[in-house]
């Protein structure tokens, strides 16, 4: 349950940072910092809050969330080869509902979680690669959270969070590789669409 709450919180955490932000001459970390605050703001906006204002607050979080994730690389890397096999159509469907996916599952969490303090401890930069390594706190410990980045064009884009260990992509990529050695493509997708229509109908209960 730690990691999960936590992985909801980093998730969406760095996301809401990347908002009107280029590389330019910039390092990633100069990137991410400057508009953190910008997040805890979001998350304890009480005009935001409540299920009656949860569709648009949802959309305004995700709106900014696609600004800095590059859903289509991390689409591409939890597929895997079977990535390569499909039509581009399939890819971009793919794409949309494993980001409405990843909404589902960590955005509750990150509602409930509120705004957090931060410490950018580590940057490390290979050429288009990236790696920025912050502390979150959690109870009475500092979480290690790694981001992982590669420049596109003029700005660094997220394409996978690591924490404690656990590689957000790696996880995925395993837990779809035994489903596409059983079901292949069609039954992988219609999993998906199964559980993102399971949390669209526990949202309309409220």
């Amino acid at each position: 349950m730690k990691h999960f709450v936590t992985t909801a919180f980093v998730f969406f955490y760095l996301a809401l940072t990347g908002l009107n932000l280029c590389a330019d001459d910039h390092s990633p970390t100069e990137q991410l910092q400057p508009v953190l605050n910008q997040l805890i703001e979001v998350l304890d906006d009480e005009s935001l809050k409540g299920d009656a204002l949860r569709e648009k607050r949802r959309g305004k979080i995700m709106a900014i969330i696609a600004s800095v994730f590059d859903f289509k690389e991390m689409s591409r890397r939890v597929l895997g080869r079977t990535w390569n096999e499909i039509s581009e159509k399939d890819q971009q469907y793919f794409v949309t509902q494993f980001t409405k996916l990843l909404e589902n599952v960590y955005i509750g969490k990150l509602e409930s979680y509120g705004g957090r303090s931060y410490e950018f401890v580590a940057e490390r930069i290979k050429g288009k690669r990236a790696q920025v390594t912050t502390l979150i706190p959690y109870e009475e410990s500092k979480i290690p959270v790694h981001y992982i980045m590669q420049r596109e064009l003029d700005k660094w884009m997220v394409y996978d969070i690591n924490i404690e260990g656990v590689s957000l992509v790696r996880n995925y990529m395993e837990q779809f590789r035994t489903i596409l050695s059983k079901e292949q493509y069609d039954g992988l997708i219609k999993i998906i669409e199964d559980k993102n229509k399971s949390f669209a109908e526990e949202n309309r209960r409220g």
